[in-house]
């Protein structure tokens, strides 16, 4: 079962956007038994998932806010959307469930330097130290051609994590959140902007390098 979890301990760094996509995308774009665990008490990813009609595929929601969870036994795909404000033993037991861990990072000095410290403390974790989960990083609501813009990519480059994707600010994931879709499942003409800066984090999730050996 592939497995991958969207962690970062900032809150508002949209964990929760890139759940759901990514689960729509498997479900959508590659026909997977795709199932969501929704580990934030605001139940975000699970409220998407309410939302969406049954003319889209079937995404399993899993309820981990109250501890761990099982996803069914054909589950194919399960992405993880982790709360805000973990540390310690709780990202030990979430990173534990994942093969591949993205961390989305938003362009501010403040999101920048707590990302700083959340994956220099996520880097001494013995899963990710192992390789026995791989880390990447998401530049996300980015818009390009900024200042802040500039100053995010050099700050990923020192931290020495790959950055697998560069993800726009635009309404279009907000109207996705309404109606329980993903950019995928939307109208062509209308994202596929969106669309196309997705394409380096699929061909990292597909690669071996998203994966353990």
């Amino acid at each position: 079962m592939r497995s991958i979890l969207v962690l970062n301990a900032k809150g508002g760094c949209g964990k929760s956007t890139l759940a759901t996509n990514l689960a729509s995308y498997f479900a959508w774009e590659e026909g997977k038994q795709v199932a969501l665990a929704d580990f934030d008490p605001q139940s975000s990813s699970l409220a998407w998932l309410k939302a969406r009609s049954e003319q889209w595929p079937v995404i399993t929601g899993l309820d981990g806010s109250q501890g761990s969870v099982r996803a069914p036994r054909d589950t194919e795909v399960l992405i993880l959307d982790a709360p805000a404000a973990v540390h310690g033993k709780d990202i030990t037991a979430l990173v534990r469930k994942a093969e591949t861990v993205l961390v989305p990072v938003l362009p501010s000095p403040m999101d920048m330097r707590a990302a700083a410290d959340f994956i220099q403390e996520l880097l001494k974790n013995g899963q990710v130290s192992r390789g026995d989960s791989k880390l990447a990083i998401i530049a996300n609501r980015v818009r390009e051609n900024t200042l802040i813009y500039q100053k995010l990519h050099e700050f990923l480059k020192k931290l020495g994590i790959p950055l697998v994707a560069t993800l726009r600010d635009t309404q279009n994931y907000v109207r996705a959140a309404e109606r329980g879709v993903g950019i995928f499942e939307m109208a062509p003409s209308a994202v596929w902007q969106d669309v196309e800066q997705w394409q380096p984090l699929i061909r990292y999730l597909r690669s071996k390098r998203s994966r353990a050996a």
